[in-house]
Order: C-alpha cells, then sequence, then structure tokens
C-alpha cells in the first residue's frame, strides 16, 4: 500500500473496469490489452501486474512455451533466493542470519533504515555472527531519507562486505542519488525509484545506480518488466527480481523474469517461505539451500486450487 498506493479494495474495484475493457479483445495483442488498462486508469500496477501476467500465461498455454521463452529466456539458468532478516534488536538479527546460513541459503538480505548508531550496530553483530565472506545485502527502503545521511551510513558500512543497497534515500530525491552512488563504497539498487522502463531510463541517464530491482507488481507485470530489464542489461548493469509480499503463484511469475535475462543475478524470492498456507497448485518449488526450480510447463506453470478458490469471494462481471 505504501509503495503503489494500493489495497486489495482497490485492485478488486479496478480489476472490474479491465474486465470490462479485455473483455473480447485478442489476449495475443498483450500489448494492445496493456495499453488499453493504462488507458483506463492510470498507476495501478499491482492489479494491472495480475492482468499482465494473466495474458502473458494465456498465450504460452496457446503456444506451448513457458513464459520465460516468450520473454526471450533460453532456461538453463539457476535461480538462488536469499532470505530476508527483519530489523529489529541487533541479537536477534544475528540470530537469524547465523540460523539462515545455517540452513543453506547463499545470501542473506537484511533490512536497515533507523538511525546511523543502530544499522551499523546490526551489521556488526550478523557479522560477528556468519562471518565476513557470507554474501550479505541491505534494504534502506528509503529510510536514510536525504542524501548526506545516506551517504555517512554507507561509508560507515563499508568495511562489512556488503554486496550492495537497496533504496537508500527517498524515492522523489532520485536527483540525488548519483551523488548517493559517487559517495558509496556498497553499489546502490534502485528499487522504489525504479517503477517502469521510463524510470530507468531516467536513472540510467542520471548514471545513478550501479543496479535495478524489478518487481511485476512495480512495473505493471512483464511487459514493462521485461523492458526494464533490457534497459539494465545494455547499460552493462546487473539486476535483482524481487517482490512484495507475493503468494508462490506471484513468485512464479517473478521467477519467470528472472529466466529471461542472463543479467538478473540476484532474485529475493523468501516471503512464501513465511505463509502458513500455499494454496497454489504447481509453480516453483524451494529446494536446499536456497535453490528456486521452474519447470517448463507451458505458460504460468501455476494456478490456485480450485477448492480454495471455491471458498473466495467472488463477482461476475
Amino acid at each position: 500500500m505504501t509503495i503503489n498506493g494500493e489495497s486489495i479494495d482497490t485492485c478488486f474495484i479496478v480489476g472490474q473496469y479491465f474486465a470490462r475493457v479485455l473483455r473480447g479483445r485478442d489476449a495475443h495483442d498483450i500489448a494492445g490489452c496493456i495499453e488499453a488498462m493504462d488507458r483506463t486508469i492510470y498507476a495501478n500496477t499491482s492489479i494491472k501486474s495480475a492482468f499482465d501476467i494473466a495474458l502473458h500465461d494465456i498465450v504460452g498455454q496457446h503456444k506451448g512455451m513457458p513464459i520465460y521463452q516468450l520473454l526471450g529466456g533460453k532456461g538453463g539458468k539457476i535461480l538462488e533466493t536469499d532470505m530476508t532478516v527483519s530489523i529489529g534488536d541487533p541479537e536477534k538479527m544475528k540470530a537469524d542470519a547465523v540460523r539462515f546460513q545455517s540452513e543453506g541459503f547463499p545470501a542473506i538480505k537484511v533490512k536497515l533504515g533507523e538511525t546511523e548508531e543502530k544499522d551499523v550496530a546490526r551489521i556488526r553483530a550478523i557479522r560477528e555472527g556468519i562471518g565476513m565472506d557470507h554474501p550479505l545485502r541491505i534494504d534502506a527502503n528509503q529510510g536514510w531519507d536525504i542524501a548526506e545521511r545516506a551517504i555517512s551510513v554507507l561509508q560507515a558500512l563499508g568495511p562489512y562486505n556488503i554486496e550492495h543497497c537497496e533504496e537508500p534515500i527517498a524515492r522523489y530525491r532520485f536527483m540525488d542519488l548519483a551523488r548517493v552512488s559517487a559517495a558509496s563504497p556498497i553499489p546502490i539498487m534502485a528499487d522504489e525509484s525504479c517503477g517502469d522502463e521510463h524510470d530507468a531510463e531516467r536513472l540510467i541517464a542520471l548514471k545513478a545506480c550501479a543496479q535495478f530491482n524489478i518487481k511485476l507488481g512495480k512495473s505493471s507485470g512483464f511487459y514493462k518488466g521485461i523492458r526494464i530489464a533490457r534497459l539494465g542489461a545494455a547499460a552493462g548493469m546487473h539486476m535483482q527480481v524481487g517482490g512484495f509480499m507475493e503468494s508462490r503463484l506471484g513468485m512464479t511469475a517473478a521467477a519467470h523474469l528472472a529466466m529471461a535475462n542472463d543479467h538478473i543475478l540476484h532474485c529475493d524470492f523468501d516471503t512464501p517461505l513465511m505463509f502458513t498456507q500455499d494454496p497454489v497448485i504447481g509453480g516453483i518449488k524451494y529446494l536446499p539451500k536456497g535453490i528456486v526450480a521452474l519447470g517448463d510447463t507451458p505458460g504460468l506453470g501455476a494456478a490456485i486450487d480450485d477448492a480454495w478458490l471455491k471458498e473466495a469471494e467472488k463477482v461476475v462481471v
């Protein structure tokens, strides 16, 4: 809600707009369908991504191809997810990081974004627990707000061998992001400031960041998400595909995007591992040591269990 300005209720209403607009259209005309949704309402990228994913699923099934092949991917790529340590007490964060390391996750992502003193103490504690060599990534979630504050924290965190930092400052201050990147010993990854391909193009022109974090819920789906990836690849960037709090259905879609471009090196697909229920049939499988397996079923290769859907609220448009 705080990133995209959407809720379950708004998605429910706007989804009905799209159902009316798209009824009777050729699903193979994905570009035309995306344009029709964009003409109907501005933004609303989460619900747009749901329709975009459904369109790609239809086309993939019709052509007998998994979505990643529709997007230009060739398969054979090994996907690995990190595991996230939530922000909190340093000793609790240290214990979580040690547990995730022992479970074999190849990288650990740490939520930060408070004071320099607190954030440095958190990373210091985690490094004491897992050592200096285990891959460690941080996400400030815009929490350091202004460039000067972010630069100070990033420089203080420099000795702790951190792979990258997601969105250190407020996204509306993207004009300052290049200054942060130039002064930071840690590569900067744009997240909230990179929603669609237009944002990506602007950030590249500004030399604002070293990497992008692409999320289908920000980009409105595959159609625009793959354009971000292609722009990043052309600029020589390495990228990550992540998500919000999607189920394994949404993360299966994210895996198709990650499989579609060789410049996408990082995956942040851990949220379904935190769920208490999994109503998804098919889709990605979580294997030991953070490996995420994506099959070659045509289309998305995942669906919601019919028995679960029968208990869900529905509206016929």
